[in-house]
């Protein structure tokens, strides 16, 4: 595996810890006004919200996190 595929792989498994901790978070403080939901949020945000765009309106239901956690699952298969 080349360096850049490496660091690639790297990338999407810190993606996919971030989309994670941003849903757990959620839960837990809701408003989002910790630092560390900020940190995930202006993390992840740039990646779920084009998906988000796509995706029907579902109420409170926000099936970005899943959709983009798929995708990543996906690339990296492609990759590895």
């Amino acid at each position: 595996m080349t360096a850049l595929l490496q660091a690639l792989d790297i990338f999407l498994i810190f993606l996919m810890i971030a989309i994670f901790g941003r849903v757990i978070l959620s839960w837990i403080f809701p408003r989002g006004e910790d630092p560390l939901s900020r940190f995930f949020l202006v993390v992840t945000e740039p990646v779920l919200q084009p998906v988000r765009k796509l995706l029907p309106n579902f109420g409170m239901l926000d099936l970005s996190p899943m959709i983009v956690i798929f995708v990543i699952m996906a690339i990296k298969n492609v990759i590895n």
